[in-house]
């Protein structure tokens, strides 16, 4: 199993900044994905950024050049830096994480945080 703790959300103005940490815990070894989804209230969860083994990183469109995923040092923690912040990146944050050793593939996800922009 793996345990993944998100931090970091909060209520932010237009324009403003945020950095969402997740760290994961228990059987991590083959950990080789994880990544950051939203969701919005009346939507369905969306991926926002992910990061692959070799760092190889994936956005979507409407966060590319204002987020940043990136790992620790570690390799079991994940943060996205969340800059140029607008009201429609209003949801709640989740981390989730993928191993290689899953057969089949087996999302594992954290609690969420909130993450709220005013105009």
């Amino acid at each position: 199993q793996v345990r993944l703790v998100e931090s970091g959300g909060g209520l932010v103005q237009a324009g403003g900044s945020l950095r969402l940490s997740c760290a994961a815990s228990g059987f991590i070894f083959s950990i080789n994905v994880m990544g950051w989804y939203r969701q919005a209230p009346g939507k369905q969860r969306e991926l926002v950024a992910s990061i692959a083994s070799g760092d190889r990183t994936n956005y979507t469109d409407s966060v590319k050049g204002r987020f940043t995923i990136s790992r620790g040092d570690a390799k079991n923690t994940v943060y996205l830096q969340m800059n140029s912040l607008r009201p429609e990146d209003t949801a709640v944050y989740y981390c989730n994480a993928q191993r290689s050793s899953d057969r089949p593939v087996y999302n594992y996800w954290g609690q969420g945080t909130q993450v709220t922009v005013s105009s």
